[in-house]
């Protein structure tokens, strides 16, 4: 087992998302005795393989996959409860007990079906590339003060007057912003009736949960949060506007969990030896034609939660260091280090030329983003098969010199290698 120290510890996404969170967390969840969700939605897909068999989460930890483990969805979390029903009747039906072992925030917001229909219609209106599950819209009725949180539900009658307020902004988009002839999904009535008996399905499984969380780490307990989504996604510190509408840093991870800062000793950066992205905005690295179709082919980089191609490029160090540096990482865990094995060359991505101009800064807006030129670091490729690998002594010497600048470069060394998608393969260094 990993040497883990009492306390609590944090693995969140270092690129844009996809960089293989859900294999390391659960390779990770074996240390661990509680695994907490602490931002984003059902917008987010983690892929996870063990003994041959693939399962999808979108909003509970995949840590739920080891008995005993308890999971929890903290209160940065937002939950549309006909998705999360899915999910936890899923895993019933695989054999994965939740009785006792999933706690659901009562702090939590929920997303609404006029959250999906006023997502829809945002994308439409301007083009981000959203999932269309109702994320932004959810999180947007959080900071204006007109959310519907999962202890609404307890009390009708200020149930009715959250959705009230909610749904006199959305009737008015639609009538005067948005086509009319969109559905909107504002009738309140109809809304109670579906979703009330969502809520009290759930209902067994609510929590105060920032308290139950403290007292864990109290009693020796070890915690992991569990991030979605990626560095470069952060509506703070990602390619704005083409990003999620939560913190996905180490930041979100206290303020999603009430877990204070104090309390965490790691954060663990999950990396992909390339990069790719989904969805709009720019990517400086991306390759080009079929360069980026055999890297596509070769990584399966296809969305989980829409089955959309992936842009796909090279490592980039200077988005890396970006996100090293505003989540404090501790350690690295690179993932997919196997796609790159049949390449004779495998390119690095350690500065931009902007204007003219060679910069290690990450842009902070998207004009810079979009005029910035990669400046390369070329290895020879290793040529040898990785894949399934288990033993760092293994690697070859042209994997390890590209491994070694990685770490150099990050300024952060690599805990973890990522050979496949099977929790078994899985490498650390000596």
């Amino acid at each position: 087992m990993i040497k883990i120290g009492t306390g609590c510890d944090v693995v969140l996404g270092g690129q844009w998302g996809d960089e293989g969170k859900a294999k390391m967390i659960d390779f990770l969840a074996g240390s661990y005795d509680v695994i907490v969700r602490f931002q984003g939605g059902a917008n987010a897909g983690h892929t996870v393989v063990v003994d041959g068999n693939k399962y999808v989460f979108h909003l509970i930890p995949s840590g739920i996959l080891y008995p005993g483990k308890t999971c929890v969805l903290g209160n940065g979390v937002v939950i549309d409860l006909k998705e999360l029903l899915a999910e936890m009747r899923m895993l019933e039906a695989k054999g994965v007990s939740l009785d006792g072992r999933l706690l659901v925030s009562r702090s939590a917001f929920t997303v609404m079906p006029f959250h999906i229909a006023l997502d829809k219609a945002r994308d439409r209106k301007k083009k981000i590339g959203t999932t269309g599950r109702g994320i932004g819209p959810a999180y947007i009725d959080k900071i204006a003060r007109m959310g519907v949180r999962l202890c609404d539900f307890e009390d009708p009658a200020q149930l009715r007057l959250r959705l009230e307020e909610a749904l006199a902004e959305k009737q008015a988009l639609f009538r005067h912003y948005f086509d009319p002839s969109d559905d909107c999904r504002c009738d309140i009535d109809a809304i109670i009736a579906e979703q009330m008996p969502l809520f009290e399905q759930i209902r067994p499984y609510l929590a105060h949960t920032p308290y139950r969380l403290n007292e864990a780490i109290a009693s020796g307990k070890k915690v992991l949060l569990e991030g979605a989504q990626g560095a470069g996604l952060d509506i703070d510190f990602g390619s704005y506007p083409y990003v999620t509408s939560s913190n996905t840093t180490s930041g979100g991870a206290v303020t999603g969990s009430g877990i204070g800062a104090t309390r965490i000793r790691d954060v663990i950066g999950v990396f992909k030896a390339y990069i790719t992205r989904v969805g709009g905005g720019p990517l400086p690295t991306t390759l080009a034609g079929e360069a980026e179709e055999e890297l596509r082919r070769r990584g399966g980089e296809y969305g989980a939660t829409t089955g959309r191609p992936r842009t796909c490029g090279w490592f980039d160090g200077v988005q890396a260091l970006h996100a090293v540096m505003v989540s404090g990482m501790t350690r690295v865990a690179l993932t997919k280090i196997d796609v790159l094995d049949a390449y004779d060359t495998v390119r690095l991505c350690t500065e931009y030329r902007i204007d003219g101009k060679l910069t290690r800064e990450f842009p902070a807006t998207l004009r810079e983003l979009e005029k910035a030129e990669p400046v390369w670091r070329d290895f020879p490729g290793w040529k040898t098969a990785t894949a399934g690998m288990t033993d760092w002594k293994q690697l070859p010497d042209a994997a390890r010199r590209y491994l070694d600048f990685v770490q150099e470069y990050l300024d952060c060394p690599i805990g973890w290698l990522s050979t496949g998608p099977e929790r078994l393969h899985t490498l650390t260094p000596p």
